[in-house]
């Protein structure tokens, strides 16, 4: 048994419900007691509200995979999210989801996913540049990650490095925004009707109102490039120029600007929680840290095929998305009654799948909070590890998501040494981040 990481939050054995509805409010992570971390399942019942959560792979995969019609997203998720998503491929559900998908699928298909290699491989020479400036300092890791995962995301969707102004303006932009948006408002809590306004965080409207204007702006641009058939072939273009193959017809502009805004904040919020997590944990598992560089060193990647000789690379990822998975809960609505365990729920009950928890569960893992790469040789329960969600909601950019973690880590490894310099502590905000940083000492590998 390892022991490292640090536990990373403290779980209580029982909390009120007061209590649990403001640590939720503050951090979803803190408020979970401990028997979630064993439990198949749990259930919980408020004045507003029933929603229960599934810890048992059997159920996730029921709900995910077998059964996902009767399980759409809920419509309280997006509830924080829509003034910068719009009607996104994210906060939709029924026919209009899946017409966005046949149109964003094909663009990230594994061929095309060839394409955008040389970008992503770009953005990560970019990042090693930058690092290397700082190379001999304490370096706040999560803000090398949000700069490279933006620098990979503008550069697969728009050929523009993040340096480009355009590029940099969006994402101040968005950095405004993660600070203002919040993981859950009152709406979210209440079933307040469609027509009484939403409660947001000072500020949070008025940055989703600028990115979707800048947003705007590069789409704009790009389509009369598509008309003088001057445009670049990157992922904007293919989206921008697919077309619905049963309706014969593509993307609005305001449909694009929506589609833009979730590519770049699941694209790139999510690959820099991963990334920066993936860093802090090699920090303090030197020989793991070595084993990755020595791969690296050994098998430069030139190549979207190169990756795959980049095993014990992959393996540190994925376990660092079982420990810590960007995106920590996912909510379903039930559509009718529904019995899980022998136990009855009603019509509109919350269903919560959490890989906070199932990644973490003591019946599923063995050493469950440790970090050990090397369980992914032995240990393979794949309905107990859904980083990406699973069945057809989930995460179209999955691939795209492994390629960029594997290659950004290998990369980085491969120059620098990095070492703990405090212990984070994890909350969840859009994804999962450190409360005050993630903060590393940096040298230049010898």
């Amino acid at each position: 048994m390892t022991d490292w990481p640090p536990k990373p939050v403290p779980r209580a054995e029982r909390v009120s419900l007061l209590r649990y509805a403001r640590l939720f409010r503050r951090d979803i992570l803190s408020a979970q007691p401990a028997r979630l971390y064993r439990a198949r399942m749990a259930d919980f019942k408020t004045p507003f509200f029933r929603s229960v959560l599934l810890n048992e792979p059997s159920l996730v995969d029921e709900v995910l995979r077998q059964r996902p019609g009767d399980f759409p997203k809920s419509d309280r998720v997006g509830e924080g999210l829509r003034p910068l998503l719009g009607r996104s491929v994210f906060v939709t559900n029924g026919d209009d989801w899946a017409r966005q998908r046949r149109i964003i699928d094909p663009a990230f298909e594994g061929g095309r996913l060839r394409e955008s290699f040389p970008a992503m491989r770009d953005a990560a020479d970019a990042a090693a540049e930058r690092l290397g400036a700082r190379a001999g300092t304490r370096v706040e890791i999560e803000a090398e990650a949000s700069h490279a995962a933006a620098d990979v995301i503008f550069r697969s969707l728009f050929s523009l490095p993040i340096d480009d102004d355009d590029a940099a303006r969006v994402f101040a932009a968005f950095q405004a925004y993660q600070r203002s948006a919040p993981v859950l408002n009152l709406a979210a809590l209440l079933p307040l009707p469609r027509w009484m306004p939403r409660p947001f965080r000072r500020g949070t409207r008025s940055q989703a109102r600028k990115i979707r204007a800048l947003i705007s702006d590069l789409t704009a641009a790009r389509a009369e490039q598509i008309a003088q058939g001057s445009a670049p072939y990157d992922l904007a273009t293919k989206i921008m120029t697919t077309v619905d193959p049963e309706t014969g017809a593509g993307f609005t502009t305001e449909e694009m600007i929506d589609q833009v805004a979730i590519f770049f904040l699941a694209g790139h919020e999510t690959s820099a929680s991963a990334l920066a997590w993936a860093l802090y944990l090699v920090a303090g598992a030197p020989e793991w840290q070595t084993r990755v560089a020595e791969e690296a060193r050994a098998n430069p990647v030139e190549q979207l095929s190169d990756l795959s000789r980049l095993q014990l690379t992959r393996d540190v990822f994925r376990e660092t998305l079982r420990l810590y998975p960007p995106v920590p809960m996912m909510v379903r609505e039930a559509l009718r009654p529904e019995t899980f365990r022998g136990r009855d729920f009603p019509r509109g009950t919350q269903v919560v799948v959490s890989p906070w928890h199932l990644h973490r569960h003591e019946r599923h893992w063995h050493d469950p909070d440790g970090f050990d790469p090397s369980r992914w040789r032995r240990e393979m329960p794949r309905q107990a590890f859904v980083p990406f969600s699973a069945g057809p909601r989930a995460c179209p950019g999955a691939g795209f998501a492994m390629a960029e973690g594997v290659l950004l880590l290998s990369r980085l490894l491969r120059e620098f040494t990095f070492a703990p310099a405090e212990t984070p502590v994890p909350i969840a905000q859009l994804t999962v981040r450190s409360r005050d940083g993630i903060f590393l000492n940096v040298t230049h590998r010898r």
